[in-house]
């Protein structure tokens, strides 16, 4: 039976530790972080995303600001609040909650933060940064996957790495991230030719497609590390994962639950950078 890896319980050491962190942060460069989240529109999951990333940084001793915004603000209005972070030098960290209303476009918002502020990670030089093998701010799920693996005791040198699923936000950094620890990646997706075969060949199989129960034990090698990343609902509003825990739980060796698995860990990793953005503005 799989042992879980507990995100919950690794989020709540690492943000005790980041409180500390913080503390000594204000009491020797008189810097408290500070991490604007910036929600446009009332989309109910981002509320509830939004509601806990505030809830994590009042709690490690972040200064957080919220900003809702009307879901008919023009671009150019959103871009003129993000140019005014860019400059507060008491804001180390800005987040554009995603996804944003149609007719915004979340690859020129993405643009307009400051490199230097994109906690998020999705900065085109950020990504650069990463794939040159030299991160700075890196994509928060993928960062916090990498955490749980340390904490796990996971060894990825040398092992088979299968991640299904290449958006920006997980799959393709969390190849990088993977690589840089010197597993052999495949990086698979909804076109890939003959799945289950590819992914029964994973020591390592991270799984982030959206698709409820999509990965079942028949895609799972017997003792293979399984993370999944999925958010999803089933007919009576439960929230599941992309993976059939039930039945993979009885084939892996380990196993993040959904919910408590990924994404403690993800709202863990912002604070961690947005920490780390403040620590490198003090110390130039």
């Amino acid at each position: 039976m799989a042992k879980i890896m507990d995100g919950k319980a690794l989020a709540k050491k690492m943000q005790e530790k980041l409180a500390e962190k913080v503390k000594a942060l204000k009491e020797e460069f008189d810097t408290i972080p500070g991490l604007v989240v910036i929600l446009v529109g009332d989309n109910p999951a981002s509320q509830i995303y939004v509601k806990n990333k505030e809830k994590a940084a009042l709690a490690a001793g972040f200064k957080s600001e919220t900003v809702r915004l009307s879901e008919s603000i023009s671009q150019e209005e959103l871009i003129q609040i993000i140019h005014d972070y860019n400059l507060d030098s008491s804001i180390h960290g800005i987040l554009v909650q995603l996804p944003l209303p149609q007719h915004i476009n979340d690859k020129k918002i993405i643009l307009e933060i400051s490199p230097d502020k994109d906690v998020d990670g999705f900065h085109p030089m950020n990504t650069g940064h990463l794939w040159s093998g030299r991160p700075l701010m890196v994509p928060c799920t993928p960062a916090g996957i990498m955490e749980l693996i340390s904490e796990c005791g996971i060894d990825l040198e040398g092992k088979n790495a299968v991640i299904i699923g290449r958006s920006n936000i997980v799959g393709k950094p969390m190849a990088q991230l993977l690589l840089d620890k010197n597993a052999t990646v495949t990086l698979a997706h909804s076109r890939t030719r003959h799945l289950e075969k590819i992914a029964k060949r994973a020591d390592i199989l991270i799984v982030a497609i959206g698709q409820g129960h999509f990965i079942t034990k028949e895609f799972v090698k017997e003792g293979a590390v399984v993370i999944d990343v999925g958010m999803n609902r089933d007919d009576q509003g439960k929230l599941i994962g992309d993976v059939d825990s039930e039945q993979v739980a009885k084939v892996a060796s380990y196993l993040t639950p959904v919910p408590g698995g990924v994404g403690p860990m993800t709202i863990t990793m912002l604070l961690e950078q947005t920490y780390q953005s403040a620590l490198r503005r003090v110390s130039q």
